[in-house]
């Protein structure tokens, strides 16, 4: 199956020009996997915020507390 119209890869392939799928959409996949990164970050930033706090408000305050005092 040709992605670019080509039946046979007998030519020269320097006036073929690209051979690869999604010709053109350089610019907008970049783009796209920048705003995934960012998006992707900004989430794990959010639920690790939550566990982390979560895990703050473990435990008995008062003995954490006398525990730190002995050093």
């Amino acid at each position: 199956m040709s992605t670019i119209g080509y039946d046979s890869w007998a030519v020269d392939l320097a006036e073929v020009g690209p051979v690869y799928p999604f010709q053109g959409y350089e610019v907008f996949m970049v783009i796209l996997g920048v705003i995934f990164w960012i998006g992707w970050h900004r989430i794990q930033f959010a639920r690790e915020s939550k566990h982390l706090e979560k895990a703050r408000h473990m435990g008995d305050q008062d003995k954490i507390h006398a525990l730190l005092e002995k050093y």
